[in-house]
């Protein structure tokens, strides 16, 4: 057992710990996708006005915009053997990368609370206990298998993707039984501002993965190549989140009354009763388990790395690590049991809000990594506020607080309208702004910068 509970966390892995190939992020990132929150999310295009046909298109293109993002995130793991936030602190400095880091932790709780939810109505139904106790129960068995580490979330993956995809192909021949594709896909109206709200419904599902996605290839051998870690990351999460989607936006498409607001109860009523009931009740819950052992593991790690970076940790204890994890699932199922009620809008919400905070940090990340340090860091010095990297970045955090409000005036949610978003027709193409103004910044502003340059020998950065 002592070989299979996780002993790291935010330190590096040594080589002789490395182990797998590039194919485990396929299998993982399938599973990690193929859940009933995708599901909501491709129905959100639907619900909130493009026909069906042209949401399948807008939420395909997201899928595959953010998902190169997010892959390019994931080569990064096994070249460092690091957990993806920790890398935040080149650009923003030992104690800044705490900016950004804050932000993903609201994002792992948010996350965490929104698939408790539907997988609690799902644990709940099965055992006859209620939403509330499924909820709770949800949450500690999370929090178990997150403790357990690494290991067992590939294994997880692997089970649990095989498992949805036989569900999901059930699933998808019921709803084609009901109802008739040709018609649903009829209407081919277009209108831009629902078009691109398919588009960055989809786009923000895959970049809120990339503050944590290298944390699940940093065990790969180092000499794993990049592209084999991009493509299979990029193929398991674009197919496992179009699948989802694309059922999702159909099942909305096809009958809104009866899936918004109890998208658990249409999925279980969708393939049948009695033994199939139950056993579609288990996959909701083993497709939510996965993605939120991977929000619950991933904000142990950015809690880490926050209070690390001010406290001069490099390692962690097994009893600091129960703590750490404890307060990710506490702070996450109180968020669930209070927002439980009001979901689907607010889930809506929350992924636009994400969006907004998290693709300059990606940009300015991918630009620095790629570009600037040319996919070498001075791992030493990433623990250390006078080393190179300093102790806080005012350029970098700089570009990243222009990123975000550069992004305002062409944001529209529930709570905010940007003045640009009429002119363009009530378009929200905000992502793409904070993808694009970071990254031209930060390139112009660290490009020179050569006291953070590491010199390319092979001993130097590991």
């Amino acid at each position: 057992m002592a070989g299979v509970i996780e002993r790291r966390s935010i330190d590096v892995v040594p080589d002789d710990e490395r182990h797998g190939s590039a194919v485990s992020q396929f299998t993982l990132w399938l599973s990690a996708n193929l859940q009933v929150t995708a599901v909501v999310t491709g129905a959100l295009a639907v619900v909130f006005g493009a026909n069906a046909f042209w949401a399948l298109i807008g939420l395909l293109l997201g899928n595959l915009a953010g998902g190169a993002v997010m892959a390019l995130h994931s080569a990064q793991g096994p070249r460092l053997g690091l957990p993806q936030m920790i890398t935040s602190r080149a650009q923003f400095g030992v104690r800044g990368a705490v900016v950004p880091l804050a932000l993903v932790i609201v994002m792992y709780v948010g996350f965490f609370a929104s698939g408790s939810v539907l997988a609690g109505q799902a644990v709940g139904e099965l055992t006859h206990l209620g939403q509330t106790t499924g909820i709770v129960l949800f949450a500690a068995v999370t929090a178990l298998a997150a403790a357990v580490g690494y290991r067992l979330i590939h294994l997880l993956g692997k089970v649990a993707g095989l498992v949805c995809a036989l569900a999901f192909v059930y699933l998808g021949v019921r709803l084609l039984e009901r109802a008739d594709l040709g018609a649903l896909l009829h209407d081919r109206g277009f209108a831009l501002p629902v078009f691109l709200l398919a588009v960055s419904l989809s786009a923000s599902w895959q970049l809120a993965f990339g503050p944590y996605v290298a944390d699940y290839s940093r065990y790969l051998p180092r000499d794993t190549s990049p592209r084999a870690t991009f493509w299979w990351t990029l193929g398991g999460s674009v197919l496992g989140a179009q699948w989802s989607m694309t059922f999702g936006a159909l099942a909305a498409a096809a009958a809104p009354g009866a899936f918004v607001g109890h998208e658990v109860g249409y999925l279980v009523g969708l393939g049948g009763t009695g033994l199939i009931a139950s056993f579609l009740y288990f996959v909701i819950a083993l497709g939510k388990l996965t993605i939120n052992i991977l929000n619950t593991y991933g904000g142990f790690m950015s809690l880490v790395t926050s209070v690390s970076g001010f406290r001069g940790q490099r390692t962690l204890s097994a009893r600091g690590r129960s703590a750490y994890l404890a307060g990710i699932m506490v702070a996450g199922t109180a968020v669930a049991l209070v927002g439980k009620d009001s979901f689907l809008t607010s889930f809506k919400d929350f992924l636009l809000f994400l969006l907004t905070f998290f693709t300059p940090w990606s940009a300015i990340n991918l630009v620095d990594y790629y570009l600037i340090s040319k996919e070498r860091y001075d791992v030493p010095a990433l623990s250390d506020p006078a080393g190179r990297y300093g102790a806080w970045n005012v350029r970098a955090l700089t570009v990243y607080v222009v990123g975000v409000l550069a992004q305002l005036p062409f944001l529209a949610t529930a709570f905010y309208t940007g003045p640009l978003v009429a002119p363009l027709g009530g378009a929200d193409v905000s992502w793409l702004v904070g993808l694009a103004v970071p990254a031209v910044l930060y390139w112009f502003a660290a490009r020179h910068d050569t006291a953070r340059l590491v010199d390319p020998r092979p001993e130097e950065g590991r």
